[in-house]
């Protein structure tokens, strides 16, 4: 058996080439395929920002960085791989392959900084389920909602983006969507983006309600109602109120370029802010910031070691 630590870095996922698309949706969809209308629906959305989502790469980037991070903090006692929700390797099989090689301990951390049952449980549940059986201890970082780094990251680029901006611009701090009945359960998520927003504008001085407010974006398409208001919603607002000249968007749920912001901001929410005469611009994504992914390492580790790794 090995002694180093397995981390597993866990995301989303995306599909790597057009014929992966089908089965990815279907996999969202937990088994159903898609209608042919909705699959040419999301295929047209990865033409239009040039047939595939840069995803897959960035991940690797952030599996690689992180790597360098950990190797840093402790040479030789950490294993860095990749497990994804919708797309090869799965969670369980990423596991699977850790308990071949003699893996004993396990630290799980989300491609995401705001925890939730919803989102961040669910990665975290599948892979204690994974592990159980080969009887791997699992550890896991479930929020880095308000993680310095992080909170310096987002802040630095938005002051830069502010000061090029015309001077009545709102910033909106946006995560994705989820069921409104997460609130009913008692959920943090909505607590968690929150927190990252008031971090980031306290860092600044910018003021709720007349500088930055919470917007959520990219809901699911299902009956039941999803949290709000959702970002296009937002701009019209905004774009009907004469005292806002612009809008900056800082996608705070999102770390890394992928279609949810490459798309639906820097396309559709751009488009609209564009017809409703509103100057429009987005904050940076993490994407693989050294400076970021080293104090994630630094919250892995002391995981670690309270696993007794």
């Amino acid at each position: 058996m090995t002694t180093r630590t397995a981390v597993v870095l866990m995301a989303y996922g995306t599909p790597t080439s057009a014929d992966q698309i089908e089965p990815y949706y279907t996999d969202i969809r937990r088994g159903r395929p898609p209608t042919p209308e909705l699959l040419a629906e999301l295929t047209g959305r990865y033409e239009a920002i040039g047939g595939l989502s840069p995803l897959a790469e960035r991940t690797e980037a952030q599996r690689a960085g992180l790597a360098a991070a950990l190797e840093a903090i402790a040479p030789g006692e950490y294993e860095v791989v990749i497990g994804l929700k919708h797309a090869d390797p799965k969670i369980e099989a990423t596991v699977d392959a850790l308990a071949a090689q003699g893996v004993g301990r396990a630290v799980g951390i989300v491609l995401a900084p705001h925890d939730s049952t919803y989102s961040i449980g669910q990665y975290l549940d599948r892979l204690t389920a994974a592990a159980e059986p080969h009887g791997i201890a699992v550890g896991g970082v479930r929020s880095w909602a308000t993680e310095p780094a992080f909170v310096s990251f987002i802040a630095d680029d938005l002051a830069a983006r502010l000061a090029a901006a015309p001077d009545a611009t709102r910033v909106l701090f946006t995560a994705h969507s989820l069921p409104e009945r997460i609130i009913a359960a008692g959920d943090i998520y909505p607590d968690e983006l929150r927190s990252t927003a008031e971090a980031v504008a306290e860092r600044l001085g910018l003021a709720e309600g007349s500088d930055w407010q919470i917007a959520w974006q990219s809901a699911g398409r299902t009956p039941e109602p999803w949290l709000g208001p959702d970002v296009l919603e937002v701009l019209d607002t905004l774009g009907s109120d004469d005292t806002v000249d612009g809008v900056i968007v800082s996608a705070v749920g999102f770390v890394a370029d992928h279609l949810e912001v490459l798309y639906d901001l820097d396309i559709e929410a751009a488009q609209r802010a564009d017809e409703l005469g509103l100057a429009f611009d987005r904050t940076a994504c993490v994407n693989d910031d050294p400076t970021v992914l080293a104090a994630l390492a630094a919250r892995v580790h002391d995981e670690a070691a309270r696993l007794g790794g």
